[in-house]
Order: C-alpha cells, then sequence, then structure tokens
C-alpha cells in the first residue's frame, strides 16, 4: 500500500547530480566576483589566479614534492586522454575495466591506440581480480567507479618495485578518498565533482617517472595539440605553472579556487574524507533497515563514499522484465525530481537500474538523512502502481 502522507521535510539542497556536483553549502555568485573577466588568461593576474588553483590543489591533496600539477582542457577525459595518447605504448597495458568510463578507456587502448592491452573485467558492482596486474606491465585504472559505486580500498595490489606506470583517473575520487602517490604515476580529475566546480577544466598530476617517460618515448601516432605535454622531447613546464594549452574559463578558474578556498577552511582533506564517509554512512544505515534498496556494491570495503549507487531488491521489482525495471527506476526518479526531494538520481544509463547519489563533501549529510524517507515514499509509490496493474 502507497505510504499516504509525503515526509515533512525536504532536503534543503536537493541536488544529488554526480557531475556536475552541487556546490558548497552557502555558495552563492557573490563568490565570482573577483573573477578575472575579460582579461587575457597570460595576463599576470589571470595566470595568478590559474598558478593559485594548481598550489592549493596540490597543498590540499598533500601532492608529493616534485611532482608535476596542470590545468588541461577537456575535464577529466581530456586530462586523462592526453596521458593515454602521450605515455602509452612503450611496454603492455593491463586495463581495469568495471563500469563505463573505465570501460571506454579499455576501449582507447584496444581499438584506438591498438595496444598490447591486457583488460581485466568485472560487472557492476565488483572488481576484477586485481591480482592478475602484472608489475612489468603499463596500468590503466580509475580509482573511483562513478557509474558503479564501486571504489579500489587501496594501492596494495601496485607492486612498490613495478616497472610499468600507473595511470589513475581519480575524478570522482579526489578531496573524497585518500589516494596512495607513492603507488601511482599520473592522477587526473575535474573540477566539476567533490568540490563542486564547474565544468570543463581537467587537473593531470604527472611523477617524476611520468615526467621521465614523456622525456624519453615517443608515440607511433600523431598527437592533438591539446594532448601534447613535450615539446622537442622536453616537458612543456608552463603547462604546469599555469600557462594552459588552449583558452580557460576565468569565471571557473574563480570558482575552483572558491571551492578550494572552502576546503581550507573546514579542515582540509581529512574534513572533507570525513564529510563525505558521513554521507555514506548515513545511506548505509538506511539500507540496513530497508525492505527494498541496497547497494550495488556488495562489498563494503568497495563502496564507494561519493557515487553512492542503490538497486532495487524488493520482489515486486524482481518480478518485472529487464526494460520494465529500468521504466520502474525510472519513475521512482521522476517522482522525486516532481517532488523536488532529489534531482538527477537516476542510474547511470549504462549501469542496472537502481539510484545513484551522490554523497560527496559538498553534501551536507542532514540533506542526506532528509532525503531517505522520500526515496521510501517514492519506492512506495511505484511498487503500489505496478500492484494495481498486477492486479486488474
Amino acid at each position: 500500500m502507497a505510504i499516504a502522507a509525503k515526509p515533512d521535510l525536504r532536503p534543503a539542497n536537493p541536488l544529488f547530480s554526480s557531475g556536475p556536483c552541487a556546490k558548497r553549502p552557502g555558495w552563492s555568485l557573490e563568490a565570482l566576483k573577483a573573477a578575472q573577466l575579460g582579461r587575457s588568461h597570460r595576463a599576470k593576474a589571470p595566470k595568478a589566479a590559474l598558478a593559485g588553483v594548481i598550489d592549493r590543489s596540490r597543498a590540499i591533496l598533500g601532492i608529493p614534492a616534485g611532482w608535476k600539477l596542470g590545468i588541461m582542457p577537456g575535464s577529466d577525459t581530456g586530462a586523462f586522454e592526453a596521458a593515454i595518447w602521450s605515455l602509452l605504448g612503450a611496454r603492455p597495458v593491463d586495463v581495469l575495466s568495471f563500469e563505463s568510463f573505465s570501460e571506454g578507456w579499455a576501449t582507447d587502448a584496444v581499438k584506438q591506440l591498438k595496444l598490447d592491452a591486457h583488460v581485466l573485467t568485472a560487472p557492476y558492482g565488483q572488481l576484477p581480480d586485481l591480482a592478475s596486474v602484472h608489475p612489468s606491465h603499463d596500468l590503466v585504472l580509475a580509482w573511483n567507479g562513478t557509474t558503479s559505486g564501486v571504489k579500489l580500498p587501496n594501492g596494495d595490489f601496485i607492486s612498490a618495485d613495478r616497472e610499468g606506470l600507473v595511470l589513475c583517473d581519480a575524478t570522482s575520487a579526489v578531496f573524497a578518498m585518500e589516494l596512495p602517490w607513492d603507488k601511482v604515476d599520473v592522477v587526473t580529475w575535474s573540477w566539476q565533482k567533490v568540490l563542486g566546480g564547474e565544468a570543463a577544466h581537467g587537473m593531470l598530476a604527472l611523477s617524476p617517472r611520468a615526467v621521465a617517460r614523456l622525456e624519453t618515448y615517443k608515440p607511433a601516432w600523431p598527437l592533438p595539440k591539446i594532448f601534447r605535454l613535450t615539446k622537442g622531447g622536453k616537458l612543456i613546464d608552463g603547462i604546469f605553472v599555469g600557462e594552459t594549452i588552449n583558452t580557460p574559463s576565468m569565471l571557473c578558474v574563480e570558482d575552483a579556487l572558491d571551492g578550494l578556498r572552502w576546503a581550507e577552511a573546514i579542515g582540509g582533506l581529512k574534513t572533507l574524507i570525513a564529510r563525505s564517509e558521513a554521507n555514506l554512512a548515513a545511506i548505509a544505515a538506511w539500507v540496513e533497515t530497508s525492505d527494498w534498496a541496497g547497494f550495488l556494491a556488495k562489498d563494503a570495503a568497495t563502496r564507494s563514499n561519493s557515487s553512492v549507487c542503490l538497486v532495487i531488491t524488493a520482489p515486486w521489482f524482481a518480478a518485472l522484465a529487464p526494460d520494465a525495471q529500468a521504466a520502474a527506476a525510472k519513475k521512482l526518479a521522476t517522482l522525486l525530481e516532481k517532488e523536488k526531494a532529489a534531482f538527477d538520481i537516476g542510474a547511470y544509463r549504462d549501469a542496472p537500474p537502481g539510484l545513484r547519489i551522490w554523497a560527496g563533501a559538498t553534501i551536507e549529510t542532514s540533506d542526506i538523512e532528509k532525503l531517505l524517507p522520500w526515496l521510501d515514499w517514492a519506492e512506495a509509490q511505484v511498487r503500489a502502481e505496478y500492484a494495481a496493474q498486477a492486479a486488474e
């Protein structure tokens, strides 16, 4: 039977999209008043703002000394494509493929670059066999599966004396999870995830080992301008001090700086991670007592604390055909949007039908707690609708 009464409270901020993600608490357009608009990004003040994004990001994340960090075009995708196209091909490569975006990196390796690639796969909700990773191979991975809600629990499976490079897409992991910087060589992310920045700008971090590869290895294929990280066999250092490859949005730069200042003000990385983990804990406590919802990631150690993916486990849902399941899950998400209780929480289009709730650091746990009764209400409405159809 449907719940007659709707919950009394709605989240103060019902924006739970997994990208672009919610702004920091208290954000307003006033935060952008210092943006260097109408200026050349190569002028002194705008360039200082770009360098500020690099320097503050480095400090908050604890990126090791000797690493390079730069701003790239094309969001996380652009940054990671630049790394793949510039660095791979020198030796065989293992690719961990366990959700949509990591599957895309496997496609690049196999079909676009035609590398000697070994793709280690797993279905949504699981991780591939990490013991099969070969230390003499390069390794391509996503630290957190944004579309599956599965994360790598640690970097223990990566050999400390590895010969190959480790390329890590960390777009929904940085600022929400600890990364083992000693086990990776390339890390990329975008501004639009955990700190709620605007789209189209990516970050690229390179270890000394990655820089050495760039300066000694020349790919067999031509590189588009926006992927070129070297000139004359040497790293283009300007990229890593704020001299971007193409023109950035200075409005987005100011917004990124605002998010970084907020992160510093609340206590840095430790607090950001704690906020995200508290959000996951609130959802986990609710799932524990739910008669209809479960985690897509069955292993608690691998459950993402940023992109939380849920499946519908109720018998009424399991009895539906696959297409009907997808339609039912969409109805649930649409109901929540109509009620302005939650926006954009449907599962990713390639993932199993269900819900995906962004739980990164800009989300208040109080809003997660207000959302959960709405999930129960919406599921009851959809369940009643299908029960009525079955009784006809």
